[in-house]
């Protein structure tokens, strides 16, 4: 849909023009002040509804009170009216029907880059992001990712600052030591060795007695049968010692005990300190492994995503294309990707306005002309005179004769 007439009255610098395009691209021209930027707000105000009127406060020409504009589209007619401060707006079907929601029907048609995509290169680049995601269908939440990735990168620093912490920790420590798993108690070695004693003592009279009743039987032959049996008696309580621990040992122990100990602490201290790092570690990465799953849901959504031009995408700064900056792109590249833009925010109504079109040079200005009759899109580009003769020339409000 594009359109076929213009037809304006009173409509800011305008007195009354009308205008049937030709071809792609319509120029609007003249000198300064003669009414040609308002040639291009009047399709805006017919068709914008309240974001044109909010943007422009004085919509009918200075000293008259009526001013109107009507655009044939083809399939549809829209004429809006203002009379005082009242705007009235009529959409009309091809023949002749009338809509009762009328700017409802344009709402549907209009994209807001529409009518002028050298917008695009002048908003900031959170304003450039949201623009291009409204045209990238994504099946993810951008929003919600981000927010979920914000929490884990959150807990992920403070679980890396508590590894950090416990890292040093186990350092200070240094590395465990040759020494049993818990602490020795120097009151059992001392009974120990007590025990040993008594033992040793006990075993030493035994073998006495052994002798002393061995002499008996020698010297007293009366005494034999008492004698030998006491000896078997003896004898067979000999036969039931078992080894006496070795007391220069247990006494040397005893003197180490305290280093024993304080290694036996110090280890169950590393260990407790290296099972704490390690429930660390294992909860640093896996807020790394959720963050990357983050990371690539995003990518594979965006990798699905179709964008209006090759190579444009977008990072948490903003738009990008060919993986830099937008606002690092050429002129040309910024040109051509904001008029990609443009057409793919306004696929039904293929009209597309430029203000300030003498700020194009000769080779941009060959670029968008190619582009729209490329994608059969109609341009409307205002330019200030410069003396060729080309375009519709615009002077004290009127189409010069």
């Amino acid at each position: 849909m594009k359109i076929i007439k213009l037809t304006a009255e009173n409509v800011k610098r305008l007195k009354a023009v009308e205008i049937t395009p030709d071809g792609t691209v319509q120029v609007i021209t003249g000198r300064n002040a003669q009414g040609k930027t308002s040639v291009l707000d009047a399709i805006w105000l017919a068709l914008g509804g309240g974001a044109a009127s909010r943007e422009t406060a004085q919509p009918i020409r200075a000293g008259e009170v009526k001013a109107s504009v009507t655009l044939d589209l083809g399939d549809l007619v829209v004429t809006r009216t203002w009379t005082g401060e009242k705007t009235a707006l009529t959409v009309k079907s091809a023949d002749g029907a009338k809509y009762s929601s009328p700017q409802s029907v344009l709402d549907a048609l209009v994209g807001r880059l529409s009518f002028d995509p050298l917008e695009f290169t002048r908003l900031s680049g959170r304003e450039q992001l949201s623009a291009l995601l409204e045209l990238v269908q994504l099946d993810v939440n951008l929003d919600d990712l981000s927010a979920d990735r914000q929490l884990l990168y959150t807990d992920r620093t403070e679980i890396g600052r508590k590894g950090k912490a416990l890292e040093g920790q186990a350092a200070g420590l240094g590395p465990l030591e040759d020494a049993p798993a818990e602490e020795v108690s120097a009151s059992d070695l001392i009974a120990r060795i007590r025990g040993a004693q008594q033992r040793e003592q006990e075993q030493a009279d035994d073998r006495r007695e052994v002798q002393r009743w061995t002499e008996e039987v020698a010297e007293a032959q009366r005494q034999l049968t008492h004698a030998r049996m006491m000896l078997a008696d003896v004898q067979a309580l000999v036969s039931t010692h078992r080894a006496v621990e070795d007391v220069d040992a247990l006494e040397r122990n005893l003197a180490s005990v305290e280093e024993t100990n304080r290694a036996v602490r110090r280890n169950a201290e590393r260990r407790t300190v290296d099972e704490r790092l390690a429930a660390v570690r294992s909860a640093y990465a896996a807020a790394t492994e959720a963050i990357d799953e983050i990371d690539r849901t995003k990518a594979d959504a965006l990798a699905k995503a179709t964008f209006p031009v090759p190579g444009l995408g977008f990072d948490d700064a903003g738009v990008t294309y060919n993986d830099v900056p937008f606002s690092q792109a050429s002129a040309a590249e910024q040109i051509r990707v904001s008029l990609a833009m443009a057409m793919s925010l306004n696929p039904t109504l293929r009209v597309i306005r430029i203000l300030d079109g003498s700020l194009l040079d000769a080779d941009n200005l060959r670029l968008i002309s190619e582009m729209a009759a490329e994608r059969d899109y109609q341009l409307w580009i205002e330019r200030v005179a410069d003396g060729s003769g080309v375009g519709v020339v615009i002077e004290d409000g009127e189409v010069a004769a």
